[in-house]
């Protein structure tokens, strides 16, 4: 696939045409560069900054870069995402982080790969060429984050921690976006794996931030809430994993500290240990009463799964065609004067 920047009819010919997402705070070093890049990578796309309380000039230098700014209140990442998915109607999605680090160039790539192989997600597979552009600790932790991930939901990403993706307008639509923060990068993974959606990932260079500009992800704090999110995202959407896990654990200890007991009745015909007996009953309790929550949870988990699945059908694939596709709100809020009198002689007939 070419890299080339797609042009206004590239991007008329899909619909709604695309829009680039970049969510920031205090960025104002970096979101010029980011703006004016992806500007020359897609020149049709519409780019959208949300500003997320930032008390440097970062509003200031994207409104003069040409950007259109709205602002989130509640901060967090996962906030701003949430609210630009609801707020932005377009065909195809760009979600770039604001921080320079990412290859605009790529972006007529993974757009292309994702309409032209009717895909919902792309996502830019970070390869660093500079030791600088990772803080320490940070590889380990995205490795070790995609290897979990792979094992307990499915083994289709490399990179599930990227801030570089595309997607689908049923993609974006059909995503809850439950995630305040950091860790919402794991919730759009997760919630592709589940509903098993047409995904790719297109190798892209990751480069260190400009100079004076600073990450904002906190190392330990922001790991704990991405570890807490997953453990969650387990439990919700593989209960009968989860439960079964705790099943097996507290059965394997209520049959390991009951075996003493058994022994010493075999041999003796009392059981001195009742402490133990009790406790070894009350863990085997619990571990069939988990079995059941998990079993019970399962069912209801694959009848949410199968609600989000119909809700993600219900709206059309990224358009491939020449012919756009208009949205119906904007069909029925159409007043003008052609429009109208078509409407006025279908009423007559």
């Amino acid at each position: 696939m070419s890299g080339a920047p797609l042009t206004d009819g590239d991007a008329r010919a899909r619909g709604r045409g695309v829009a680039v997402l970049v969510p920031c705070y205090n960025e104002e070093r970096a979101i010029p560069h980011v703006i004016d890049d992806f500007r020359r990578a897609l020149p049709a796309a519409r780019i959208y900054v949300y500003d997320n309380n930032s008390v440097d000039g970062t509003v200031r230098a994207a409104a003069a870069a040409g950007a259109t700014v709205r602002t989130e209140p509640l901060q967090g990442k996962g906030n701003v995402v949430r609210r630009m998915f609801a707020d932005i109607d377009a065909e195809v999605y760009v979600l770039v982080d604001g921080d320079a680090t990412y290859e605009a160039a790529k972006a007529p790539a993974m757009i292309r790969k994702l309409v032209d192989e009717t895909l919902d997600m792309v996502v830019g597979c970070r390869a660093h060429e500079s030791a600088d552009a990772y803080r320490p600790g940070h590889q380990l932790g995205n490795q070790l984050f995609t290897g979990a991930v792979a094992r307990l939901f499915g083994n289709r990403f490399t990179d599930i921690l990227s801030g570089y993706r595309v997607f689908s307008r049923r993609f974006v639509k059909s995503f809850p976006a439950l995630a305040s923060g950091f860790e919402i990068e794991i919730e759009l993974t997760v919630h592709a794996l589940s509903l098993r959606m047409p995904i790719a990932e297109v190798l892209t260079r990751y480069a260190e931030r400009p100079a004076g500009s600073v990450s904002k992800l906190r190392t330990y704090c922001d790991g704990t809430r991405i570890l807490w999110t997953l453990f969650n995202l387990v439990r919700e959407e593989r209960p009968l994993a989860f439960f079964g896990a705790l099943f097996a654990l507290l059965a394997v200890s209520a049959v390991g500290l009951s075996i003493p007991i058994f022994l010493t009745f075999a041999q003796t015909g009392l059981v001195p240990r009742f402490p133990t007996a009790i406790l070894a009953t009350g863990m085997m309790l619990l571990a069939f009463l988990s079995l059941a929550c998990g079993l019970i949870l399962d069912t209801v988990t694959r009848g949410r799964r199968e609600m989000k699945r119909i809700h993600y059908l219900a709206m059309a694939p990224v358009a491939t065609d020449a012919a756009p596709r208009r949205s119906p709100l904007r069909v029925a809020t159409d007043n003008t004067p052609a429009v109208v009198e078509r409407r006025r002689q279908g009423d007559q007939r």
